[in-house]
């Protein structure tokens, strides 16, 4: 197949050879398309060219994608090796045990707060410690002091004015 350039070469050169006048309506008309054509051809050839370039650069892209591709398998074969003597699952399972563990350890009671309602949870070891006050994260107001097991308002005969506090039979004599 003959390039589009040489076909628009070869209707100049018959235009010519048929000696078409330029001066006529005829003549000026045919004389324009092959003008056009050449551009036309013109463009074209350069677009070929252009397409080919792109096709060198898509081959090379391609070419470095594969590399790529192959580092991140050779990467993730390094990261996940099956072969040594570490493994994830083993690690996984122990960090498990651990954290049931220490679920087992800490023991909460959940009370609510006199002041706010809101309901808190406590360390059962707190509820044992003299020495801590236990606060609402809320409203802050104390829901266990470390002062007297009773709060004050109860009377000696072992009745509780309503606040949960138990009486303790030794406290009364």
């Amino acid at each position: 197949m003959k390039k589009l350039g040489e076909e628009v070469a070869y209707l100049k050169g018959l235009a010519e050879g048929l000696d078409i006048d330029d001066k006529s309506k005829e003549g000026k008309m045919i004389s324009k398309i092959v003008e056009i054509l050449g551009s036309f051809a013109d463009t074209v050839e350069e677009l070929e060219y252009s397409v080919v370039d792109l096709e060198d650069q898509v081959e090379e892209l391609q070419y470095e994608v594969e590399e790529l591709q192959q580092d991140v398998e050779d990467l993730e074969e390094w990261l996940y090796d099956e072969d040594e003597d570490y493994d994830d699952e083993d690690d996984y399972d122990e960090y498990d045990d651990e954290e049931e563990e220490d679920d087992e350890e800490l023991s909460f009671i959940e009370m609510e707060c006199p002041n706010c309602s809101e309901i808190v949870e406590i360390d059962e070891e707190l509820l044992f410690d003299d020495s801590v006050d236990v606060v609402c994260p809320s409203c802050h107001a104390v829901i266990l002091s470390s002062e007297d097991d009773e709060c004050g308002d109860c009377d000696d005969e072992g009745g509780c004015c309503g606040c949960g506090v138990e009486i303790h039979e030794e406290d009364n004599e």
